[in-house]
């Protein structure tokens, strides 16, 4: 089977699921829009332009069994090459946008694609197409306990104070860092919030174990998958009730789930009392890599075990 992948730019769990399709014998194209992106630079609408006669071009070589885009912005181009049937995975920041139309371009791809995947299920409330709900998987042998004086020695965190690491750019209003600084403040412990931005994906696990607590304060999200990566860590977590948080981790010895400021200043008071060690390995015990790649490659061969010109791009529904 060879499948031509489109991206708007790549991602850590893209880059994951390439690996375990080919893992499974999947050959795997993969082709961006042109230009360099950045949240300061994006891409221009002539980025886009160039894109389709790209896709048209691979399509139209007649190597490709399907034609999977990943993330909202890629549907149209997706779903206007005339050949091959489509598989769309929607990753949460298109189908749950602060932006409306782009909220519109993945409901309608999501309604015309053969088969439409979703990681969480928050974004599965938010979508009234059929479709697959697949969790991004987690690499368990990269993000696993290391003691926390190795991992910061590894990253150069000279400090015994304790650290609250707030796993993102802290301008990022959707995440609210001064949220997570009031909380800090508020909770009865001596704490120092740390944050980290464009840190190599391989060290991430460092600065996770590093951490004596992951501390999310978002007001909205599909994920957060560095929830369950810390978890895999072992690491405690205090977050607000966002996207899967609470089915992932509201049974974990050590993790608190809270929606006001007191909620979350008294869980980190709590897990800061506590072991420093959570049971997070159980919560996300058939999360890895593996289930997501049979998963995957099982939604691919359902779309093309149908019958010749069965084809319809109205949605179809597995379950995986």
């Amino acid at each position: 089977m060879h499948v031509l992948h489109l991206i708007t730019s790549t991602r850590s769990f893209f880059e994951q699921q390439i690996s375990v399709l080919e893992d499974r014998g999947i050959e795997c194209t993969v082709i961006g829009v042109p230009g360099e992106y950045s949240a300061d630079s994006p891409r221009t609408p002539l980025d886009y332009l160039r894109f389709y006669p790209r896709v048209l071009s691979h399509v139209l070589s007649d190597e490709y069994d399907l034609v999977h885009g990943h993330y909202g912005l890629v549907a149209p181009f997706l779903l206007a090459q005339p050949t091959r049937p489509v598989v769309l995975s929607l990753w949460g920041t298109d189908l749950m946008s602060d932006m409306g139309w782009l909220r519109r371009i993945s409901r309608y791809g999501a309604r015309f694609a053969d088969a439409t995947i979703v990681p969480s299920p928050a974004m599965s409330t938010e979508l009234d197409a059929e479709h697959v709900e697949i969790p991004f998987g987690i690499d368990t042998e990269l993000f696993r306990p290391i003691p926390r004086e190795e991992a910061r020695n590894r990253i150069g965190w000279d400090t015994d104070a304790r650290v609250a690491l707030f796993p993102y750019d802290r301008n990022r209003d959707v995440k609210d860092f001064p949220r997570a600084e009031r909380v800090a403040d508020r909770a009865d412990v001596d704490l120092e919030v740390r944050t980290i931005d464009d840190v190599p994906y391989e060290e991430m696990p460092y600065y996770m174990n590093a951490s004596d607590v992951l501390l999310v304060t978002s007001t909205r999200e599909s994920g957060p998958l560095v929830v369950k990566e810390a978890a895999a860590c072992t690491v405690p977590i205090v977050s607000t009730d966002v996207g899967f948080v609470r089915e992932t981790i509201g049974d974990v010895d050590d993790c608190v789930v809270g929606t006001t400021d007191d909620e979350l200043a008294a869980g980190l008071e709590r897990v800061l009392d506590g072991a420093r060690r959570s049971n997070g390995r159980d919560a996300i015990d058939g999360l890895g890599l593996e289930a997501m790649g049979d998963q995957l490659l099982d939604v691919y061969r359902r779309v093309l075990e149908r019958p010749t010109g069965t084809t319809h791009r109205a949605g179809v529904s597995h379950e995986v």
